[in-house]
């Protein structure tokens, strides 16, 4: 879906790495990170991570990015219990 929204392709494969890499600015690190604390078992949101995205994101766009975060995590889980399978989405053609 990114590459049809424009995102080019090494972009989307720079993605590992997107903490380092040159081709995400600081807000899409910031809120790729914060995806990963809310995500990755064991992690939580730091107050110095919630602190630098207070200073990028407002209320509004935090409560968004928040919420999008939660229900992509919602949605996964669902779908593992229940054993839906992929629709392969994800996949470039």
């Amino acid at each position: 879906m990114s590459s049809q929204l424009g995102v080019s392709e090494e972009k989307i494969d720079a993605l590992p790495d997107y903490a380092t890499s040159d081709l995400y600015s600081e807000a899409e690190r910031i809120a790729l990170e914060f995806a990963d604390a809310m995500t990755i078992t064991g992690r939580d949101v730091s107050d110095e991570l919630f602190a630098r995205l207070r200073s990028l994101y407002d209320d509004d766009a935090l409560v968004e990015l928040t919420a999008t975060i939660a229900w992509e995590n919602s949605s996964s889980k669902f779908n593992r219990a229940l054993r839906v399978p992929s629709q392969q989405l994800w996949k470039r053609g």
